[in-house]
């Protein structure tokens, strides 16, 4: 029997964060280990342990995967979480895309400027009401199940809860205008793997603070 998972990255969200999600989502135990400091990064580069001198990455059926988009859409492959058959797919596809967009925006939020920190949170929340949660908000309509793509859970309704739940940090009451994705967070933050992530004591990581920030700039040199 294969072992399990190990994900190679900083004891925080970033871009492994999306893969805890759905490797927890799934079912599926996984390990990691963490790059605590700058040597230990190096050590992996050296090693020759990242294609592109990268993390994040996960050592994962004999392999050392990179690339957060390959590591996903494999795990989602192999999980059945990616649809039925290439139409459901590209639909799953352009869902998590819109949700990496917006969630890239609040990870890069710590790493900026004060005195652009307030602008830039305005410009999520704002983008988040107009662009993003309108189009989530229309395809639980149009679709008339419980969840974006078929009628299982996907990638796409992982992505998009953990998404959510990002954003509410920000604005506590985003959700407000949007009664079908309350009813979807309520949905899915209660299917037993998600549940089990999101209780205090699992793998999933807090929001970064402080100390988490200066530690990230000295390991990656920003």
């Amino acid at each position: 029997m294969a072992g399990k998972p190990k994900l190679h990255y900083t004891k925080g969200r970033g871009k492994m964060e999306s893969i805890r999600w759905l490797l927890a989502a799934a079912g599926v135990e996984f390990e990691e280990e963490f790059i605590e400091k700058k040597e230990d990064l190096e050590k992996l580069r050296n090693d020759g342990s990242l294609m592109f001198q990268q993390v994040p990455m996960v050592e994962i059926d004999g392999m050392k995967m990179v690339q957060t988009r390959a590591i996903l859409n494999y795990i989602a492959a192999k999980y059945n979480l990616y649809g039925k058959d290439l139409k459901e797919r590209a639909w799953i596809d352009m869902y998590v895309e819109g949700t990496t967009d917006l969630m890239g925006m609040i990870m890069y939020l710590p790493f900026q400027p004060a005195d652009t920190k307030e602008k830039n949170l305005a410009l999520i929340i704002e983008r988040a009401t107009t662009r993003y949660f309108p189009v989530y908000e229309k395809a639980l309509k149009d679709h008339g199940h419980d969840y974006l793509v078929g009628n299982k859970l996907s990638w796409a309704d992982i992505h998009l809860l953990e998404a959510i739940l990002m954003v509410e940090e920000c604005k506590p009451d985003v959700l407000s205008a949007f009664p079908l994705l309350q009813a979807f967070k309520g949905r899915t933050s209660n299917i037993p793997t998600i549940k089990k992530f999101l209780q205090p004591g699992s793998q999933r990581k807090p929001p970064p603070d402080e100390k988490f920030i200066a530690n990230v700039r000295k390991i990656f040199n920003i």
